[in-house]
C-alpha cells in the first residue's frame, strides 16, 4: 500500500513544496543500513543521544532515496534539489503520526499484548491459532519499540483481517504514544517482572504505564492471580469486558480447574461459559503454561471451537525467537531463521546477512521456501523477493517449494529450483558448498532445519550462545552515562571473553562503537581479515608483531621504554611516520606502564622523532569496583591527570584520555574525560553489587544424554565417589573438564539447570560427561541443560569456586561451538 508524498506531509504537519514529481512511499525506513526500495523509501533521521542519522542522508541519496524527515536542515544537503526533506520537531513522534493514520484507515480487530515477558511467545501462538480463520498481520520478530511498534502497523495491508501487536516500554510516558498507534481492540497482558523497574518509583507505577495500551481496548485479557495487575486492571479499565482467568477463582471467567504435567506435554482443563474444555501443549514450563493459556482464552473469545481448539493446542510450536549463526561445513557459515516465512521477516534476514560480511568476500547463498504468510498475488511476491535478493548481493539462490518453482523466471539465470526440501536434500548440492555465508530462511512445513543441520559442523551437543541483542544493550547501557563526545573501547580480547571475537566486534561496529581493544596482534589481524574497519587498539603488543601493527594498522599500546625504541625503530625502517600508539600510565597498579617519574625522558624520546604519534593516553584503575579502595582510585586519577597533562602540554595534536574501566563508568562518571574502556559489563557481569540492569550475554548449555534408574546402594563416577541416599535418576550429560567446567564443582558443589529446577552434580566431573541428579525433576532424554546463563549467574559460580567471572567466561573450551543469535 502506497501513500503519496503530499498525504505524508499533510499528515506530520510539515510544510511540502514540491520538488520532484509525485512520489508512492511503501518503505517507512528508520535504519540506512536496510535499504530495500530507495525510489518507494522516506527516511527518518532519528536523533539519539548517541547520533544524528541525518549524516546518512547523503548516502542514501546516492542510493536513490529521495524522501526524508529531520529535525534540522543542513546545508550539505542544498545540492540535492530532487528531493523532500521535511523538517519536524520530532522525528520519531512523525513516523507515530504517520503510522497511527495507517491504523485509523482499518476497522479490522486488533490485538494488543504487553508484560514484561511473553510477548512473542503470545503473539506467535495467537498466530498458529488463529491463521485457519484469518488473513493476520503481525509485528515481525520483537518490533515492540517506539520505532518497532509503527513499523510493525505499518504492515497492516486492505486483506488483512485481524492484526496482532506489541508493545513494550522502558521508562514512563512511552506506552501512551504507541498506544495511539496500535489503537487494540481487544489487549492482553502476559506476565508482570523487574525488567526495567529501575526507571519506575513503584511497581504500580509500572503497571499502570503499561494499561494505558488498552484505552481504546473492549476486551482485556490477564492473569487474574497476579493481584497487582489483578488490582490496577479492575480499577483503571472499568466498562471494559474483563477476562481475566484464574488457578485459583471458580468464578473468574476462565477457571483452570486442573493443569497435569507430563513428561512432555502438559494438560490443561478450563471452565468458560459453563462448559469444560480439555487440551494438551506440547510444553512442561510454567511460563509456557501461562502463555498457553492466555491464548486459549482469546482464541475461544473470537469464536474458536473447543474442539479445533484442543487439536491446535497440541500443534503449538516452540518459537525460535532468533537468527542463529552457525559455523558450517567447508569453512561455510550459516545463518538459521527458520522461525517463520514471510516478506518483512525475509528483509530482517537478508539485513542481517548483508552485515554478517561487509567485506563480501563470501559469496552470498539464500535458501528459500514459498512464502506462504502473504496475501500478494505470486507474480508480483516473488518480483518484489528476486529485486530484495539482488539489492543484497545474493550470489547463489536456491528455492523450494511449489510456488518459487512456477515464478523461476522471475529470478536470475543459474539460481536453482526444487518442489520440496527431501528433493533438495537428495540433489548432492550441500557438499559443493564451501567459503560461503549462507542464510537458510523457510516455513516450518518445509522441515529446514534439516537443511541447517546438514549444513552445520558437526561438533558434540555443548553449545555456548551469544545473545547479540543483549551484548548491545549492556553497550547501550553504559552508552548512555556518558557525554555524547565520549569515546567507547570496548574490550574483545580472549576471545570475546571466550564468546568469540569475530561476531562481537561486527556487532559493535555497526552499532557505532569508537574502538576495539584486544590482547595480541593476531587477535587483531584476524578481525581486519573478516572485515573490520573500526580503530583496534592491541594491549600487549610483542615485539615479533611490529610487521602484523603496521600492515593491519593496528594501534599498540606503549607501556616501556624498550618497547618505545623498538617499535620506533621499526616504523622508521620501513618509512613510517606518525603511526598511532596510546601511552600506558602506571598510576599505581604496578603491571605495565611509565611512571610519573618516567613522564620527562617519556616526553624527549616522544618529541625526537616522527616515526610515532600517541593517539591517547591512558591507565588502569585498581579497585574501582570497592567503595573500600576509592580514596586509593582517586589517588590514581590525580595521579594519571597529571601525567597526561604534561604529556599534552609537550605533544601539538589532541590526545584523549581514559582511565575509567567498567566499574569506573558508573562510580566515577564525571572522570570519563573523552574515553572510557567497557569489559565485563558488556558481557552481562555486574563489576559490584550496586550494579543493575545489565542483561546475560553468553549461555553455556548442553543435553541430556541418557537417564538411568539406579538404587541407593550404587554409585556414579570415578573412584565412586557419587553416593546416593535414595532412589535416584541420575542423567549424564556431554560437558566435563575438557570443556572448561571446573572439576570443582563436582560432588554436589555446584549444579546444572533442567526445566525449571536446580540439578546437583554427582560424583567427579570427567572429561567430557558429567552426571547430575534429576530425581526431583520432569525431564527426558535430549531435554536442554543450562551450566551457566539466565538461571545460573557466571557470578554465582564464580563465587563457588573462589573465582572471578573472568576465569570462568574465558575458560570455555574452543571445542564448545558458539552460536550466535539475535532475537
Amino acid at each position: 500500500m502506497k501513500y503519496d508524498i503530499k498525504k505524508i506531509a499533510s499528515i506530520i504537519g510539515a510544510p511540502y513544496k514540491q520538488a520532484v514529481s509525485d512520489y508512492g512511499i511503501s518503505v517507512l525506513l528508520t535504519d540506512s543500513r536496510s535499504l530495500t526500495f530507495p525510489e518507494e523509501t522516506l527516511f527518518f533521521a532519528i536523533k539519539t543521544e548517541r547520533t544524528d542519522a541525518s549524516r546518512f542522508i547523503p548516502r542514501l541519496y546516492s542510493c536513490g532515496v529521495r524522501n526524508f524527515v529531520a529535525e534540522s536542515y543542513s546545508s550539505e544537503w542544498d545540492g540535492m534539489t530532487d528531493t523532500n526533506i521535511f523538517i519536524v520537531p520530532d522525528v520519531v513522534v512523525a513516523l507515530q503520526q504517520i503510522a497511527a493514520e495507517h491504523r485509523r484507515r482499518f476497522s479490522v480487530p486488533v490485538v494488543g499484548i504487553t508484560g514484561s515477558n511473553g510477548k512473542t511467545v503470545v503473539k506467535e501462538w495467537l498466530y498458529q491459532l488463529l491463521r485457519e480463520e484469518y488473513t493476520i498481520t503481525r509485528s515481525p520478530r520483537s518490533y515492540n519499540s517506539q520505532t518497532g511498534v509503527p513499523l510493525s502497523v505499518w504492515g497492516i495491508e486492505p486483506d488483512t483481517e485481524l492484526a496482532i501487536m506489541e508493545a513494550g516500554i522502558s521508562q514512563p510516558g512511552e506506552m501512551e504514544r504507541i498506544a495511539k498507534v496500535i489503537a487494540p481492540t481487544t489487549g492482553i497482558f502476559t506476565h508482570i517482572g523487574d525488567a526495567h523497574q529501575e526507571n519506575f518509583t513503584t511497581f504500580e507505577e509500572k503497571i499502570l504505564e503499561k494499561l494505558k495500551l488498552f484505552e481504546t481496548a473492549d476486551t482485556v485479557i490477564y492473569n487474574a492471580d497476579e493481584e497487582e495487575v489483578a488490582a490496577a486492571i479492575t480499577k483503571y479499565c472499568k466498562g471494559k469486558h474483563l477476562a481475566g482467568w484464574s488457578k485459583h477463582d471458580p468464578s473468574a471467567p476462565v477457571y483452570v480447574s486442573q493443569i497435569e504435567k507430563k513428561s512432555s506435554s502438559t494438560r490443561i482443563d478450563i471452565q468458560y461459559s459453563g462448559e469444560t474444555i480439555s487440551f494438551e501443549i506440547p510444553f512442561i514450563e510454567e511460563a509456557s503454561i501461562v502463555n498457553a493459556i492466555h491464548c486459549a482464552t482469546v482464541a475461544l473469545l473470537l469464536g474458536i471451537s473447543p474442539a479445533k481448539l484442543s487439536r491446535r493446542m497440541m500443534q503449538l510450536e516452540p518459537v525460535a525467537m532468533r537468527l542463529e549463526v552457525k559455523e558450517g561445513k567447508n569453512g561455510c557459515t550459516i545463518i538459521n531463521d527458520t522461525y517463520n516465512s514471510d516478506i518483512n521477516s525475509l528483509a530482517i534476514a537478508l539485513d542481517f546477512l548483508s552485515r554478517r560480511d561487509t567485506s563480501k568476500e563470501m559469496p552470498r547463498r539464500v535458501i528459500l521456501s514459498d512464502i506462504l504468510q502473504s496475501t500478494s498475488d505470486d507474480a508480483r511476491l516473488y518480483t518484489r523477493v528476486a529485486e530484495m535478493l539482488t539489492r543484497c548481493g545474493v550470489a547463489h539462490f536456491v528455492g523450494i517449494g511449489a510456488r518459487l518453482c512456477a515464478n523461476r523466471r522471475l529470478f536470475p539465470e543459474g539460481s536453482e529450483f526444487y518442489t520440496t526440501t527431501r528433493e533438495y536434500m537428495a540433489s548432492g548440492s550441500i557438499e559443493r558448498y564451501s567459503g560461503e555465508l549462507i542464510l537458510v530462511k523457510g516455513a516450518r512445513s518445509f522441515m529446514f532445519d534439516e537443511i541447517s543441520e546438514a549444513l552445520s559442523l558437526k561438533r558434540h551437543e555443548t553449545i555456548l550462545e551469544i545473545n547479540l541483542d543483549a551484548l548491545l544493550a549492556n553497550y547501550n547501557h553504559y552508552k548512555q552515562k556518558l557525554s555524547r563526545p565520549t569515546r567507547m573501547i570496548c574490550m574483545v580480547k580472549a576471545f570475546g571473553y571466550g564468546a568469540g571475537s569475530y561476531e562481537l566486534a561486527k556487532t559493535l561496529q555497526d552499532a557505532g562503537c569508537d574502538y576495539l581493544a584486544v590482547a595480541v596482534a593476531d587477535e587483531g589481524a584476524e578481525l581486519r581479515k573478516t572485515g573490520i574497519t573500526m580503530p583496534i587498539m592491541v594491549m600487549n603488543p610483542e615485539m615479533s608483531a611490529f610487521d602484523t601493527l603496521f600492515r593491519y594498522n593496528l594501534e599498540p599500546e606503549v607501556y616501556s621504554f624498550r618497547l618505545l625504541r623498538a617499535l620506533s625503530r621499526a616504523a622508521e625502517a620501513q618509512g613510517i611516520t606518525k603511526f598511532p600508539v596510546h601511552i600506558k600510565i602506571d598510576s599505581g597498579m604496578h603491571r605495565l606502564g611509565f611512571t610519573p617519574s618516567d613522564m620527562p625522558e617519556l616526553i624527549r624520546q616522544l618529541s625526537r622523532g616522527t616515526a610515532l604519534l600517541p593517539r591517547s593516553v591512558f591507565s588502569h584503575l585498581a579497585g574501582s569496583d570497592d567503595i573500600a579502595l576509592d580514596a586509593f582510585t582517586m589517588q590514581q586519577i590525580e595521579r594519571f591527570t597529571r601525567c597526561a597533562a604534561e604529556l599534552q602540554r609537550s605533544i601539538p595534536s589532541p590526545i584523549f584520555r581514559h582511565i575509567l574501566n567498567t566499574a569506573g563508568i558508573s562510580r566515577f562518571t564525571q572522570y570519563q574525560y573523552e574515553g572510557v574502556r567497557l569489559g565485563i559489563g558488556l558481557y552481562g557481569v555486574a563489576p559490584y553489587d550496586g550494579e543493575t540492569g545489565l542483561k546475560c550475554v553468553s549461555s553455556l548449555k548442553s543435553t541430556i544424554l541418557q537417564i538411568k534408574e539406579l538404587t541407593p546402594e550404587e554409585t556414579v563416577g570415578y573412584g565412586r565417589k557419587g553416593k546416593l541416599s535414595r532412589p535416584s535418576r541420575i542423567a549424564a550429560v556431554p560437558i566435563g573438564y575438557a570443556d572448561g567446567l571446573d572439576r570443582h564443582l563436582g560432588n554436589r558443589k555446584g549444579e546444572m539447570f533442567v526445566n525449571g529446577k536446580h540439578a546437583p552434580i554427582v560424583g567427579n566431573i570427567c572429561m567430557d560427561v558429567t552426571m547430575i541428579d534429576v530425581t526431583d525433576i520432569e525431564c527426558a532424554e535430549g531435554d536442554t541443560v543450562e551450566i551457566f546463563g539466565n538461571n545460573i549467574r557466571v557470578e554465582e559460580l564464580a563465587g563457588k569456586l573462589g573465582t572471578i567471572p573472568y576465569e570462568i567466561l574465558t575458560s570455555v573450551s574452543s571445542r564448545v561451538k558458539r552460536v550466535y543469535y539475535r532475537e
